[in-house]
């Protein structure tokens, strides 16, 4: 299947009344649901929508905290996400505790939704990308200590 053929089968489901699809064959396999959408081939997720930031570090927070703390940067270029989807409550926030290959929010590129997982484990000490924001590759998101 390739992208354009994707593309079609994702906008057929979103249109339609139905709220999963799931195929597979001898090359790939992909499920579609409207909450969640993933692809075995790659992490994707539905589009969260743009919500308000429960908890941001400001400015001399993040200063403070990039000197002690260990950065989990973007993967790749795209829009940042800290929530799995709209409403919902951000994967981590200042003072959660996070274990490494945790996910810590979703970089979106060219409609595929990245998970991002923490490489290290410990504290949040900063929150420093902005949901809905654009993340180049090798930004910091959170820091942890």
């Amino acid at each position: 299947m390739n992208l354009e053929e994707m593309k079609k089968l994702i906008q057929m489901v979103s249109e339609s009344g139905v709220d999963r699809f799931e195929y597979k064959d001898d090359k790939f396999s992909v499920k579609i649901g409207k909450n969640e959408t993933k692809v075995i081939s790659g992490a994707v997720s539905a589009a969260p929508a743009l919500q308000a930031a429960p908890q941001r570090a400001d400015v001399a927070e993040v200063k403070e905290a990039e000197l002690e703390g260990t950065p989990v940067t973007a993967p790749l270029v795209g829009t940042f996400y800290e929530a799995p989807s709209e409403g919902a409550d951000p994967f981590v926030k200042v003072g959660d505790k996070v274990e490494a290959g945790q996910v810590i929010g979703i970089v979106e590129a060219m409609k595929l939704m990245n998970e991002v997982e923490s490489e290290v484990s410990g504290t949040v000490v900063a929150v420093v990308a902005k949901n809905g924001e654009m993340v180049e590759y090798g930004q910091p998101l959170i820091l942890v200590k």
